[in-house]
């Protein structure tokens, strides 16, 4: 929590002598700041089953725009997710208690429509998740699994912007980030898991 208090700190005070420029020049820049929700997720082999609870998910994403004509944009971007907390349920009570999460995705966006009113894009990418998992199992005892695990992440989704007022937009989007799976204290459940998450807020463009 307070790497992303942090970062996005830093991002608000390089945008403002930004947007103190001329408003009217064609932003390049974009920063998005959007608040959603991890949806839970369910995984199963044979009798072993968990569910992966739904957790808030705050998010930062930088965007440059490298090209642009007047019917579609692309951007370069780099997203940031960071949950700080998703609990696990089962009935077998020696898995991990729960699971906080960090995304780190670099990749690239197609934005339809740039400087109309709505404008809605698709995004790809892929980079780094680290899972830090709880120090107790689910039945209180402590859980052999390591604290922190480093995953490859890949992800891919969509959204619209909305003009508002001036520099600030409004955004709407829904992700998913296919990882590796956390570290569950169980052998039977592995392989990939996916991460969706729907949210929205605000856009900040500046040259």
């Amino acid at each position: 929590m307070k790497t992303l208090t942090a970062m996005m700190c830093g991002v608000l005070m390089a945008c403002v002598p930004a947007l103190a420029q001329d408003t009217e020049a064609a932003p390049k820049q974009e920063v998005g700041l959007t608040l959603g929700a991890l949806l839970e997720r369910n995984r199963s082999n044979g009798p072993e089953q968990l569910s992966l609870g739904a957790g808030t998910a705050l998010q930062v994403n930088y965007g440059y725009k490298f090209f642009e004509r007047p019917n579609v944009a692309l951007y370069g971007e780099v997203h940031f997710l960071a949950n700080p907390q998703r609990r696990v349920s089962s009935a077998d009570q020696t898995l991990t208690r729960d699971v906080a999460t960090i995304f780190l995705t670099p990749g690239v966006r197609v934005k339809f429509l740039p400087r109309g009113a709505v404008s809605p894009y698709l995004a790809i990418g892929a980079g780094y998740a680290e899972f830090e998992q709880s120090t107790t199992r689910l039945d209180g005892k402590p859980n052999p699994a390591s604290r922190e695990l480093s995953r490859g992440a890949f992800d891919f989704g969509g959204g619209v912007d909305v003009k508002f007022w001036r520099f600030v937009g409004l955004r709407a989007e829904v992700r998913d980030f296919y990882t590796g799976s956390p570290a569950y204290n169980t052998s039977a459940i592995g392989g990939g898991q996916h991460h969706v998450v729907a949210g929205g807020g605000l856009v900040l463009r500046f040259r």
